[in-house]
C-alpha cells in the first residue's frame, strides 16, 4: 500500500506519484506540490526538510486515492499516523516528521486548522543510548582516513559539529586567532560558537587556501557565486561572490543548484563522509556502528569524561534542553543510577 513507509529516514516521492502525475485529474494536486514548495522556501526551510515534507504530503495524498487534502481533515490525517506506526511500524520521530509535514500543508498552504489528533495511535519510542567510540577508538578511526576524509572527520570529532553544520562552514565563519568557529543557523535556527581544535588550525588554513584557489578558477571562467540563505544575496549584492562566503569545503565541481537552476559550487556531499567513515571503521577493526553522529556523541562524552560542566557541553553542542545532553552521562554510567559493581570494590 502506498502509505506504508520505507526504511529511508527522509521518504522520497513513490515512482507511482512521476507516473500519476503526468495525468490531467491530478493537475490540482500538482499545483498544490507547487504552492507547498514555494512556501516552504519563502520560509527558508532546507532542501532535506522540503524533500521530507513533499515526501509525506505526496504520500498521504496517494494513501487516499488521490483526493485533494482540502478535501480530507484530521479523521484522514489521524489514520494515516496511525497506519505509519501500526502497520509501517515506524519509529517516534519518523511519524512526527510525518506530522509536521502534513500540519505545514495545512496551516500554512491551505489556511486550515485541524483539531486536536487526539486519537492517533502514537509510534512506540525506543530509548536508545548513543554510540560512543573509546579515545583509542577514535585514534584508530582517524589513522585509517587521509586527506579531506581525514580532515571532516578531525573536525566533527574536535568540534562536536553536526555534519551539516560542518559541511556547511563559511570561510568566514573560521576564526583561526581565537581558536573559534560560528556556527550560524544550527538546528532550530539557532547560531552558536564552538572550539576549534589547535591542532586543526593548519590543516583548515591549508584547505581555505584550496577553497580560494577554486573560487579563483570559478570567477575567472565566469561563476564564482556561492548560494546564500533568507535572501541575504539581496542585503549583499556581492556577498554571494566574496570569498568570505564560500564554503570551508567547496565541491570538486560545479553543479545546477535545484533551487533556481543556477551553475554554482555547493559543498561537499554529505555521502562522502559516511563513505569514508563506513570503510575506514571496516578497515580499523571497530565492531560499532560509526556515523559522522557518532564523532559527535564521542566529543560530548570525552568532554563529561575529562569533568566539562554539562552546562557548557550543552552550550557548544547547541541543545536546546540541557535533558538532551544528560544523556551522555548515562554512556559515562554517570547519572542518578550509576551503579558500581562489587566486584570492582
Amino acid at each position: 500500500m502506498f502509505y506504508l513507509v520505507e526504511s529511508a529516514k527522509y521518504p522520497s516521492a513513490v515512482g507511482e506519484w512521476e507516473e500519476l502525475a503526468q495525468e490531467s485529474q491530478l493537475a490540482r494536486i500538482s499545483a498544490l506540490i507547487g504552492d507547498v514548495r514555494r512556501v516552504l522556501r519563502s520560509r527558508h526551510y532546507s532542501g532535506r526538510t522540503e524533500t521530507a515534507y513533499l515526501g509525506w504530503i505526496k504520500r498521504f495524498i496517494l494513501a487516499n486515492r488521490l483526493r485533494h487534502p482540502s478535501e480530507l481533515g484530521h479523521r484522514e490525517v489521524e489514520a494515516f499516523l496511525t497506519r505509519l506506526a501500526v502497520e509501517g511500524r515506524v519509529s517516534p520521530s519518523t511519524q512526527n516528521q510525518a506530522l509536521s509535514g502534513l500540519l505545514f500543508l495545512y496551516r500554512e498552504v491551505l489556511g486550515v486548522r485541524l483539531q486536536w489528533l487526539e486519537d492517533v495511535v502514537r509510534a512506540k519510542p525506543q530509548r536508545k543510548l548513543p554510540v560512543v567510540l573509546a579515545h583509542e577508538e577514535v585514534r584508530m578511526l582517524l589513522a585509517q582516513l587521509d586527506g579531506r576524509a581525514w580532515l571532516l572527520a578531525a573536525v566533527l570529532y574536535g568540534t562536536g559539529l553536526r555534519l551539516m553544520e560542518c559541511l556547511r562552514l563559511r570561510v568566514k565563519d573560521v576564526d583561526f586567532m581565537r581558536c573559534e568557529i560560528m556556527v550560524r543557523d544550527g538546528k532550530g535556527g539557532k547560531d552558536r560558537r564552538t572550539l576549534l581544535p589547535r591542532s586543526l588550525v593548519e590543516p583548515l588554513q591549508v584547505e581555505v587556501e584550496r577553497a580560494r584557489v577554486l573560487h579563483a578558477a570559478d570567477l575567472a571562467a565566469g561563476f564564482g557565486e556561492v548560494w546564500l540563505p533568507h535572501a541575504l544575496a539581496r542585503k549583499y549584492p556581492n556577498g554571494p561572490r566574496d570569498f568570505g562566503w564560500q564554503y570551508v569545503f567547496p565541491a570538486l565541481k560545479r553543479s545546477l543548484d535545484p533551487r533556481d537552476d543556477v551553475e554554482r559550487r555547493h559543498h561537499v556531499d554529505a555521502e562522502f563522509v559516511s563513505r569514508a567513515l563506513k570503510r575506514a571503521r571496516a578497515r580499523a577493526g571497530i565492531a560499532k556502528h560509526v556515523t559522522a553522529h557518532t564523532l559527535r556523541h564521542s566529543f560530548a562524552t570525552h568532554l563529561l569524561e575529562a569533568g566539562y560542566d554539562i552546562r557548557t557541553i550543552q552550550e557548544l553542542l547547541g541543545h536546546k534542553d540541557v535533558a538532551t545532553t544528560q544523556i551522555y552521562t548515562h554512556v559515562l554510567n554517570r547519572g542518578p543510577h550509576a551503579v558500581l559493581s562489587p566486584l570492582d570494590r
